[in-house]
């Protein structure tokens, strides 16, 4: 069986603030780096055969934090990347969700494509298919995938059952640690959902 350890990128000045999205040059702030020393702390004592990574800026960042104790290279993945997200890429949190398609995103984000961007459901069905490839290529190791937000909601959402239109029920904090076991034959267990390493960098 394959353990799946899901990291949420730690935080940069814009995390809960603006959407960036897949813009370029969003790098982790002084915080996101000592966010990221505590998950790689919160890891170093786990045997971890390889680290994924979306190839977005704060991810790589995040994971050659993670890497580092095990001496890996992390590896690019591109199904792991950011949601695009489109016209509203860039646009603070505050305006859109003034928006109309704000609650359809909320209520019923199935049905949503942003606008010159990806629909939900295809990021749910790359990552879960990203997820499913790189735990059949490690067979029973386990592994490190660090990518986004709502990329590890949507995949936590398909590992419990959960249809889509749910997930926003799923709390997945910056720097951030889930897990998921995927066995050969049998059902998927998901072992923990946003767990927050404590803080221990000053």
């Amino acid at each position: 069986m394959a353990v799946l350890v899901l990291v949420r990128h730690a935080p940069t000045s814009e995390t809960g603030k603006r959407l960036t999205g897949r813009l370029p040059g969003v790098a982790l702030d002084d915080r996101g780096r000592r966010r990221a020393a505590d998950v790689s702390f919160a890891l170093a004592g786990r045997e971890i055969d390889a680290v994924y990574t979306s190839p977005v800026l704060r991810c790589r960042e995040t994971a050659r934090a993670v890497a580092e104790p095990h001496d890996l290279d992390p590896i690019p993945y591109r199904s792991l990347i950011e949601v695009d997200y489109g016209e509203w890429s860039g646009r603070t949190l505050g305006s859109l969700r003034r928006t109309k398609a704000w609650r359809q995103v909320v209520e019923a984000p199935s049905r949503v494509q942003f606008p010159g961007g990806e629909r939900l459901l295809d990021v749910q069905a790359r990552a879960v298919a990203a997820a499913e490839e790189l735990s059949a290529a490690h067979g029973s190791k386990t592994i490190v995938l660090v990518t986004h937000g709502d990329v590890i909601k949507a995949m936590l959402a398909h590992y419990l059952g959960m249809h889509l239109d749910l997930f926003q029920r799923i709390h997945v904090a910056p720097a951030s640690i889930s897990a998921v076991d995927l066995p050969v034959i049998g059902s998927p267990y998901v072992l923990t959902v946003n767990t927050e390493p404590p803080e221990r960098s000053s």
